[in-house]
């Protein structure tokens, strides 16, 4: 899809969804001998959030695995809608929608591997992002220019942000 097409179908985006591992982070877990988990987060991706969330559109995070950090950055951002260690992305995603009265239609979903792509089939808009793997890319509607962990969530947010639908809050 070309970035025009892009941006025509990023404007209809009322929830914009992300995977965690691979998108947010660069899909490495860093565990101490001390079995302490890691993860490093993209501080520009997390200006991206704010600003989504500044315009009015609603966020979330659907995770297979469980994380204090992701909970911790999350709360930073102000991501209301964190969901981790869940089995089944679509029927969290469902709930959710069915919640914020939102259709599939108007969501954006944004995975890197094979557990992402039930979710990524549901929503209206499917980005994967640029390392995630060829079968995900191949059904997707845009996939980054950036990698996880290194811009790519702050790439979806501007192209949400640009399609028209919403405008970024100067102040986010």
């Amino acid at each position: 899809m070309s970035t025009a097409a892009a941006d025509n179908r990023s404007r209809a985006v009322r929830l914009a969804v992300f995977d965690v591992d691979g998108v947010f982070t660069d899909g490495r877990i860093w565990i101490s001998d001390d079995g302490v988990e890691s993860k490093a987060f993209c501080v520009q991706d997390g200006y991206g959030i704010k600003a989504l969330l500044g315009a009015g559109v609603a966020v979330a995070v659907i995770s297979g695995r469980t994380s204090e950090a992701v909970r911790i950055r999350m709360a930073e951002l102000g991501v209301p809608h964190v969901f981790q260690r869940v089995t089944d992305k679509v029927a969290t995603f469902d709930r959710l929608a069915a919640e914020l009265e939102v259709e599939p239609e108007q969501c954006v979903y944004t995975g890197d591997d094979v557990p992402d792509l039930p979710l990524l089939r549901r929503v209206g808009f499917a980005v994967a992002v640029a390392n995630a793997v060829d079968e995900v890319k191949a059904a997707c509607d845009y996939v980054t220019r950036a990698p996880g962990g290194s811009g790519a969530v702050r790439e979806v947010c501007e192209l949400i942000l640009r399609g028209g639908a919403v405008r970024p809050n100067a102040r986010a």
